[in-house]
């Protein structure tokens, strides 16, 4: 028989925070970079912007969210954790240690702010020149490419058509035909507004 495995025991407590939406894509865009591989505290030290050791060894300074409470005392950020853990996060152990994963919701509303955030590194792209990287993007969530491609489609930023191509080369065949179907949408003209009477 195995020896019993000892957990690392945690407590929830919001002490009755209520979070803006802002605030909680913060939380779950800085919590995206420790899904299954850290925890709460972890992660609020990344929202604090501490500068300890193992925050910047794993590239956590790095994160959009990195400093999001920078004005806020570490007891006031432990709690808004612990509120999101309601609905848009949940702690399962990885054998003895706690770690966060997304709940369906609070990963949709990641996918979502990623999705943004891409779509506004276009532009940096576009400023950058060719030739145009975007190895960065291959071997992404699906889901999310599939949205920011959307985005870019609703865009119809025609400036974006060589950045696209670029992408498409080298890519996977789903996305390189999702990218052509959003070249073909951009190139397309605009419907005109129907007349309202």
């Amino acid at each position: 028989m195995g020896r019993k495995v000892k957990r690392v025991r945690y407590y929830i407590d919001s002490g009755g925070v209520s979070l803006p939406a802002t605030e909680i894509a913060a939380i779950l865009r800085g919590a995206d970079m420790m899904i299954a591989a850290g925890g709460r505290t972890q992660l609020s030290k990344l929202l604090k912007g501490s500068r300890e050791k193992s925050v910047i060894e794993h590239g956590l300074d790095r994160c959009p969210s990195y400093g999001f409470y920078r004005g806020v005392p570490i007891d006031e950020v432990l709690p808004r954790i612990d509120w999101i853990e309601n609905e848009y996060l949940r702690i399962e152990y990885s054998y003895r240690l706690p770690v966060l994963v997304f709940t369906k919701h609070g990963w949709a509303i990641e996918v979502e702010t990623m999705a943004e955030e891409l779509l506004r590194g276009f532009d940096d792209r576009l400023a950058a020149g060719p030739p145009y990287d975007f190895s960065d993007l291959k071997d992404r969530n699906r889901e999310m490419i599939f949205l920011l491609l959307d985005k870019v489609a609703a865009s119809r930023r025609f400036e974006f058509i060589p950045l696209l191509r670029a992408w498409q080369r080298i890519d996977y065949q789903k996305v390189q035909a999702r990218i052509k179907a959003t070249i073909r949408a951009i190139s397309s003209p605009a419907l005109p507004e129907p007349d309202e009477r």
